[in-house]
């Protein structure tokens, strides 16, 4: 099953169970750590902990924007609350850049001017593997499920918990390093590290942004979703193809032109639904077509101000005043077809089998139109049945 295809109560659960058990990995984690590296006499491993104890405010936020973004439409957000989990990996993505801020600003003052610390203990070494461990098991944990449920705001919690580990394990090697007698690895290390986590932010942050402001999908996305467009029966072309994510799913609307410019209303619409169907079950991540029916390609010539079918009428009535057939007219069909109107009228059969001819009826009203700009051409066509009192 597509992402797209589940309940919005049942990924809301998913993402409400994961990140809980993620915000309790953290909070074990953050005493653990404070209390271990006063313990242990280790200012890296009680600043990690501290680290480990603010993911609980992105674990909330996580939390929040997960059971906000699966609320139903209503009359102020018709088409949902989607893009709150789209915000909110968006501020996920910044939180890990300043993060990395944060490391890189600490390793270069500690590299500049070093404290003189006293040596931890080989207990902060361990805490701080056990951390890293968990922490990475818990990360692809999350992502499996980010990748499952598409949902970048999991995915950008995912790295979030990554980093957790990454800092620990610049807790390692500057712990390892200063037993070792060489002070300066910590901060190299950390700033090593903070270079991943800034990256790994900036692209999750990027990411969020891009969906905010509408971009739509990649060249060979959007390839593959003219090549199922056009297989459809009736397709010819398309154009004013856009697209645009929402939490995972694409929203999609198109232009399609008809192979046959004069069919029904109804076998358009036929069409319309054919396309959008086909679209939902090529691709997963599409949620929502919108589809416009286009005769012909209107993008090669500017619309022009032709007149309402009810204008029509009354100028035909007009025009057609002094033609005995036109009192039998049954249904006039328009076509407004390369900025011009094509005429088709509907008589009945018996106005031929009363002694007129199909060519003399064609050719009077042609005759009464061809002064008409906006007329390209009039068709008549019989019919059987009774006629209307």
């Amino acid at each position: 099953m597509s992402a797209s295809a589940l309940p919005a109560s049942e990924r809301y659960a998913t993402m409400r169970r994961i990140t809980l058990a993620g915000a309790a990995l953290d909070l074990g984690l953050g005493v653990t750590k404070v209390v271990g590296g006063v313990w242990s006499q280790s200012q890296s491993l009680v600043a990690d902990g501290v680290h480990s104890l603010s993911d609980l405010v992105t674990d909330v936020l996580v939390l929040y924007a997960a059971k906000h973004a699966h609320v139903p439409p209503d009359l102020e957000h018709p088409y949902g609350h989607a893009r709150i989990e789209t915000a909110a990996s968006a501020v996920l993505g910044t939180v890990l850049v300043l993060i990395a801020a944060g490391i890189v600003l600490h390793a270069v003052e500690g590299f500049l001017d070093p404290d003189p610390l006293a040596v931890p203990k080989a207990a902060a070494l361990a805490i701080a593997l056990v951390s890293v461990l968990s922490k990475e098991a818990m990360y692809h944990y999350m992502m499996h499920h980010a990748r499952r449920l598409t949902s970048p705001l999991m995915g950008a919690n995912a790295w979030h918990t990554r980093s957790d580990a990454i800092s620990s394990l610049v807790v390692i090697l500057g712990v390892g390093g200063s037993m070792a007698g060489f002070a300066y690895l910590d901060a190299v290390a950390a700033v090593v590290v903070a270079a991943m986590v800034g990256r790994i932010g900036y692209r999750v942050a990027k990411s969020g942004m891009s969906e905010l402001i509408d971009t739509g999908l990649p060249a060979p996305q959007l390839d593959e979703l003219r090549r199922v467009i056009l297989s459809v029966d009736g397709v010819s072309d398309l154009h004013r193809l856009r697209t645009r994510r929402m939490a995972g799913r694409v929203l999609v609307d198109v232009h399609v032109i008809l192979e046959d410019p004069r069919i029904s209303l109804s076998e358009g619409h036929q069409i319309s639904e054919a396309v959008r169907q086909v679209l939902t079950r090529a691709v997963d991540e599409v949620d929502d077509v919108t589809v416009h029916v286009d005769p012909e390609d209107d993008d090669a010539f500017v619309p022009a101000p032709l007149p309402t079918r009810r204008e029509l009428l009354v100028r035909l009535e007009d025009r057609f005043r002094a033609l005995s057939a036109a009192a039998r007219i049954r249904r006039v069909t328009v076509h407004y077809l390369e900025n011009r109107i094509h005429l088709e009228l509907e008589l009945p059969l018996s106005l031929l089998r009363e002694g007129e001819r199909a060519e003399d009826l064609e050719r009077d009203f042609a005759r009464a139109l061809e002064s008409d700009p906006d007329v390209a051409g009039v068709r008549v066509v019989y019919s059987g049945g009774e006629e209307a009192a």
